[in-house]
C-alpha cells in the first residue's frame, strides 16, 4: 500500500507540471488543464501521507527555484516593482504608503528569495514552508483579484523579463500551490542536521547577500536589463508601418478608463495627471517594443531627430522636482564636458512646462527640453534623473546618477 501511495505522489507531481505546461502553451484546453490540476490537488490531500523524502525533495526544489527566478527577476529591478506597487496602492485606494513603496519593494522581493534559497538548500525549512504559504496566499488572492476586475493589467510576478496577462498569472500560483500543498500537509518530515542556530546564521548571510545585490541594481541600474532601452539595441529599426501606441487610463475617483492614441492626450497636465492613472497600452503595427515619443514645447514631434544624432546624450527625468542640489552640481558638469567633448546634450521629462521653464531659469545649462510619456521615461533609465548615449538610435550607453561619468573623451572619438 505504501508503495501505491508513493507512486500517486510522483504521479501527483508530473501532473502538475505537465498541467503547468499545458496552460501556458495550449490555451484552448486551458480550462481542461486547470480542472485537472484542482482534481490534482485533491488526490494531493488524500493521499498526502504517501509521499516519500525524495518526492518532498523535489517539490522543496522545485519551489525554490521558480521563487528564485521570480525574486531576481524583480531583485535586478527593484524600482520596476516600487512603480508596481504603487499601481497596486492607487487600484486600493492606500496611497498612504506611497512613500513606503521602494522599502516594501524590497523586502517583499528579499522574503521571496529567502524562501526560494532556504527551500532549495533545505535551510530552516519550517520557517521557509510558512513564509511561501503567507506569499502564496497573498499573490493567489492577489492575482484573482486582478484576473477577475483587471486591477492592475501586469502584475509584475516575474518583473519585466516574462509578461504574462492576469489571467496566466493566476493558473501559474494555481500550480504553485499544487506542488507547494505537500510540503504543507508533510511538513513535520522536513528536516535539517545543521543546528538551529547554524541554520538562521546561514539564513542571515543569505539576506545580506541579496538586500545588497537589490540595492546594487536600484543604485547602478539594473546588471541584466530586460527592458526595451538596453544597452546594445537600435532604436530606430525601420518599421513596416507607422506605429501608433494607445494608451489606456482611469480615472482614480470614478473607475472610468479612457485611451488615447499616444501622444494625443493631456500629459503636460498636472491636474489631469493626478486624477487619471496608466492601466494599460497596445501597439498597431510597427514592431513590438515599447514605443518613444518625444514633442518640443510647441508640440512638434522630435522623435526622429532623437534617435537619428550622432552621438547625444540624453538626460531623463520623470519628475524634475525629485532631483537633489548635488545632482544638479553633477548634471552641470556632465554638460559642460559632454559639449566641450562635442556631444549634443538635451533633455526629454515628463514634468509640467512650467516648472521646466523655472528649472531653465535657474540652471541655465539645462537648455534644450523635451517632453514625454512619463511611463516611457521610466522605461528608458532606471533612475531619476538618469542619462543614455545614443549614437544615431543605437544605445552606447546609460548611467544613473551616482555613475554619471566624468570624462567624454570615448563618446568623442567614436565618429573620428
Amino acid at each position: 500500500m505504501r508503495s501505491n501511495n508513493s507512486s500517486i505522489s510522483w504521479i501527483s507531481i508530473a501532473v502538475a507540471i505537465a498541467s503547468a505546461v499545458g496552460i501556458a502553451f495550449i490555451p484552448d484546453y486551458r480550462l481542461w488543464f486547470l480542472a485537472i490540476l484542482l482534481l490534482n490537488i485533491v488526490v494531493s490531500i488524500v493521499f498526502r501521507k504517501g509521499y516519500t523524502k525524495e518526492a518532498l525533495t523535489v517539490c522543496r526544489i522545485l519551489i525554490g527555484l521558480l521563487f528564485i527566478f521570480s525574486s531576481f527577476t524583480k531583485g535586478v529591478d527593484p524600482l520596476g516593482t516600487r512603480y508596481k506597487m504603487l499601481d497596486y496602492f492607487a487600484a486600493y485606494h492606500i496611497e498612504w504608503l506611497n512613500d513606503l513603496a521602494l522599502v516594501l519593494a524590497v523586502l517583499m522581493i528579499l522574503a521571496e528569495f529567502l524562501v526560494g534559497i532556504c527551500l532549495l538548500t533545505n535551510v530552516c525549512p519550517h520557517i521557509a514552508v510558512i513564509g511561501g504559504v503567507a506569499l502564496m496566499l497573498i499573490f493567489t488572492t492577489t492575482t484573482l483579484f486582478d484576473a477577475l476586475y483587471d486591477v492592475v493589467p501586469d502584475c509584475g510576478c516575474f518583473g519585466t523579463a516574462v509578461k504574462m496577462t492576469n489571467w496566466q498569472t493566476f493558473y501559474k500560483n494555481l500550480v504553485i500551490d499544487a506542488v507547494l500543498l505537500p510540503l504543507i500537509l508533510n511538513f513535520k518530515s522536513l528536516k535539517n542536521r545543521l543546528t538551529w542556530r547554524g541554520q538562521l546564521l546561514i539564513g542571515f548571510v543569505y539576506a545580506a547577500l541579496f538586500a545588497g545585490f537589490e540595492i546594487y541594481n536600484y543604485r547602478h541600474l539594473p546588471v541584466i536589463d530586460f527592458m526595451n532601452w538596453k544597452v546594445g539595441k537600435q532604436m530606430n529599426e525601420k518599421q513596416e508601418q507607422e506605429q501608433q501606441i494607445y494608451l489606456t487610463f482611469k480615472n482614480k475617483e470614478t473607475g472610468k478608463t479612457q485611451e488615447y492614441l499616444s501622444p494625443n492626450y493631456p500629459w503636460n497636465d498636472s491636474v489631469w495627471m493626478s486624477q487619471w492613472e496608466f492601466v494599460d497600452q497596445r501597439v498597431v503595427g510597427g514592431n513590438s517594443f515599447l514605443g518613444f515619443s518625444a514633442l518640443d514645447q510647441d508640440g512638434d514631434d522630435v522623435t526622429e531627430m532623437i534617435l537619428t544624432t550622432e552621438n547625444l546624450l540624453m538626460f531623463t527625468s520623470n519628475d524634475m522636482s525629485k532631483i537633489t542640489l548635488n545632482e544638479w552640481k553633477k548634471i552641470k558638469k556632465v554638460t559642460e564636458n559632454a559639449e566641450q567633448a562635442g556631444c549634443y546634450v538635451i533633455w526629454v521629462t515628463s514634468s509640467p512646462q512650467d516648472y521646466v521653464e523655472m528649472i531653465q531659469e535657474r540652471y541655465p545649462f539645462v537648455s534644450e527640453v523635451y517632453y514625454g510619456d512619463e511611463l516611457e521615461i521610466k522605461t528608458i533609465v532606471r533612475f531619476n534623473p538618469g542619462l543614455m548615449w545614443l549614437d544615431e538610435g543605437l544605445v552606447k550607453d546609460k548611467w544613473s546618477a551616482i555613475d554619471f561619468p566624468e570624462s567624454f573623451s570615448h563618446v568623442s572619438r567614436v565618429n573620428q
